[in-house]
């Protein structure tokens, strides 16, 4: 069997284009044995295109292409017709067919696909983060986060974290109780990433009793008696203060309000 040689022509990476040669390659017994694949990536002019198609017709070589410029498929096919390379549009006769499906013109941006894959890594990404980080389990994820999340016990650090995290911001939560001393992280981190949760004695003395309520203990733990809340306030200003981060009153808000409030000021310093 002759030797195939075979050039990927492409305006993005061109993985597409070599998976899909691969595949229809792998149809001819033992041809693959034979093919010789070559990638010509981020080709998005027709000074480019001009030099392939010339080494092409020189190694007598068949072109692949996954190009979305318009006026790059039609150099490329009237140029390989000129001289005589067998040249096969992957994604034309697809765009094509969508634009008059869909009535609308195609974007023809390079790379679009790959775009929407980082992102939804990124996004992955820092959720993993939130759940390894949450509730101050390993300090390390501290100094290693986009936002640091500092409050006492039920104000919305885990929910505000994951949240944040759908944003693709990478958020640590930490939890202060007067009992522990907090991870000395905490004061080495940027006090710009760090934010304080705060929330109105009165309204944490509803909800831990509520809390407790529905896991069927007694209201009147101490986890949720007033003088308790205060003793934990307190300790959680003494540790803001020496941070100096900014304070962020979550009492009556909803987790996007807090969490838009915290972009907003994050976005502000920078």
């Amino acid at each position: 069997m002759k030797q195939l040689r075979l050039f990927i022509v492409s305006d993005s990476v061109g993985e597409t284009g070599e998976l899909v040669a691969k595949a229809a390659i792998s149809q001819y017994l033992y041809a693959d044995q034979n093919a010789v694949l070559k990638r010509f990536p981020y080709i998005d002019s027709v000074d480019h295109l001009q030099e392939i198609i010339k080494l092409a017709a020189q190694q007598n070589a068949f072109i692949v292409y996954t190009l979305v410029s318009h006026d790059l498929r039609s150099y490329i096919k009237k140029e390989t017709i000129k001289y005589k390379v067998t040249a096969v549009d992957l994604m034309g006769p697809l765009m094509d067919a969508l634009e008059r499906e869909l009535g609308s013109v195609p974007l023809e941006e390079a790379g679009l696909v790959r775009k929407l894959d980082d992102d939804y890594f990124k996004k992955v990404e820092a959720i993993e983060f939130a759940v390894k980080y949450d509730d101050g389990r390993d300090p390390r994820g501290i100094l290693m986060a986009d936002i640091v999340l500092v409050g006492i016990s039920r104000t919305s650090k885990t929910p505000l974290s994951q949240y944040l995290a759908h944003k693709r911001l990478k958020v640590a939560n930490v939890p202060l109780v007067p009992e522990v001393d907090p991870p000395e992280e905490l004061f080495k981190v940027d006090p710009s990433k760090c934010f304080g949760l705060v929330i109105s004695p009165e309204k944490l003395n509803h909800i831990r009793k509520e809390r407790l309520i529905a896991l069927g203990l007694s209201d009147d733990a101490n986890y949720a008696r007033i003088n308790r809340i205060h003793e934990e306030i307190a300790h959680f200003e003494k540790v803001v203060g020496r941070i100096g981060c900014e304070v962020v009153d979550v009492t009556n808000r909803a987790v996007e309000e807090t969490a838009n409030l915290i972009l907003n000021k994050r976005n502000n310093r920078f």
